[in-house]
């Protein structure tokens, strides 16, 4: 077996990489980075790198900052817009304390425990995920680069060669694409990252991001993953696509279903527990004010705890492209967004179908019918609970979960609850453009 430490001081010195980017993010999923010289690296491995922690959000206090990011070798890229001379390179960290623990509001180590619960009850977690993201001519104002809907091509979209170079400077990072296309408002875009394990997946979204971001500055445009930065056009999701796996194969799948589903009691119960507790982590999956833009009427999110088969109007969808095939056999959550911390919403959407599976729950009847095309009270009548309509709604159901406080941690589920609730006041407080057009000439 190859030693993944000496295999990246070998490539340090044979691709000339001069500054390695140790990566971490926030509670909220920013990307942020240390970056060392090769020097350095082995005192990186053996006994981490020091920063001041009270200054990332949600990290540590200002008595307890001390914080280590230890170096996964496993992640090790080198970035490819960077010059081949003197280059550099990225690994994703784990972050610990001084006394060489884990640090409790590190994303990456709160999905790790969730993925060792999920191996105890003797499954492994594959993930992909579609990311939308929109890009602007500038980050001053959304002013779209082009007019193009779902599918469009050129001249209508006028991205398209931005996304290639996206995808092939992702693919020279080790993530696979599986499909890019431009999205259905004008100048947003989808790249879905191929299947993997559930970290890697979660690594990748992160990696996406910001390949993203930094394509689109070298082009003179913006991109911005903003989940609603257009009033009258649909937001950015962030599509999640779960299976599990266990020793016979996909769990999700039973040829024999007595319902005719294809479905396990596995996956129903899993499924199950997403429908539950979706309302207690909204607050994780759509985290900020703006996130619940996207839940109105003819935006295309979904706005009610409710699954299917091929609709695309509940939340948890099961795919029908193919079916009877074991290995496309899994469940996609649709009211994810674009700005979600991506190591978090693996957590705490594994966590609840995995709870769903523990509690035996059962699973109701899918919905059939085009949820956004029923009346309200047809829906009423249907007994679909609504998904949380704003943050502070989404707060409070957060803020009562036992689930997740036990999966987040004490220290992130309050800090989640505190950051949040000042979010809102402060946006309750601001006057807004749309008020003073409305009463001020009026009133």
């Amino acid at each position: 077996m190859i030693d993944t430490k000496q295999y990246v001081v070998k490539q340090i010195e044979e691709r000339d990489i001069r500054f390695l980017r140790l990566w971490f993010v926030d509670v909220f999923g920013n990307l942020k980075n240390i970056a060392i010289t090769p020097s350095d690296i082995d005192t990186a491995f053996a006994e981490g790198i020091g920063f001041d922690g009270s200054q990332i959000a949600g990290l540590a206090p200002l008595n307890e900052s001390d914080i280590l990011a230890h170096p996964d070798a496993s992640t090790f890229q080198a970035l490819p817009w960077r010059p081949r001379n003197n280059g550099v390179a990225r690994m994703f960290c784990d972050l610990r304390t001084p006394d060489g623990a884990p640090l409790c509001a590190d994303s990456r180590r709160i999905l790790v425990e969730v993925l060792k619960k999920a191996a105890s009850m003797g499954y492994s977690v594959n993930v992909g995920t579609a990311v939308e993201y929109f890009c602007f001519k500038s980050a001053e104002a959304p002013e779209p680069i082009d007019c193009g809907g779902y599918f469009d091509l050129a001249p209508l979209d006028d991205a398209a060669d931005l996304r290639r170079e996206t995808v092939l400077t992702l693919e020279q990072m080790g993530v696979s694409v599986e499909y890019s296309h431009h999205e259905s408002s004008p100048a947003q875009q989808e790249i879905d990252l191929r299947y993997s394990d559930a970290l890697s997946a979660a690594d990748a979204v992160v990696t996406a991001r910001h390949v993203v971001k930094e394509a689109a500055y070298a082009h003179g445009m913006h991109a911005s993953f903003m989940p609603k930065p257009l009033e009258d056009h649909p937001g950015s999701a962030m599509h999640v696509h779960q299976s599990l796996f266990d020793d016979d194969g996909n769990a999700f799948f039973d040829a024999n279903d007595p319902q005719g589903w294809g479905l396990s009691a596995a996956g129903k119960s899993y499924i199950a527990g997403l429908l539950k507790y979706a309302p207690e982590f909204a607050l994780v999956t759509n985290q900020y004010v703006n996130s619940y833009k996207r839940f109105v009427p003819g935006m295309g999110a979904p706005m009610h705890v409710s699954w299917g088969h091929a609709n695309r109007s509940v939340m948890v969808r099961v795919p029908g492209y193919k079916p009877g095939k074991e290995s496309s056999m899994r469940v996609e959550i649709r009211s994810v967004d674009s700005a979600a911390n991506p190591y978090l919403t693996l957590a705490v959407t594994i966590a609840a179908g995995l709870k769903g599976i523990e509690e035996g729950l059962t699973l109701g009847a899918p919905v059939t019918e085009n949820l956004f095309a029923l009346s309200d009270d047809r829906i009423s009548d249907s007994g679909l609970a609504p998904l949380p309509r704003d943050l502070s709604r989404a707060v409070d159901a957060f803020e009562a979960s036992e689930l997740m406080r036990e999966v987040l941690g004490s220290t992130v589920h309050d800090y989640l609850v505190r950051a949040k609730r000042a979010e809102w006041e402060a946006y309750r407080a601001h006057v807004t453009s749309w008020e003073i057009d409305r009463y001020l000439a009026a009133l």
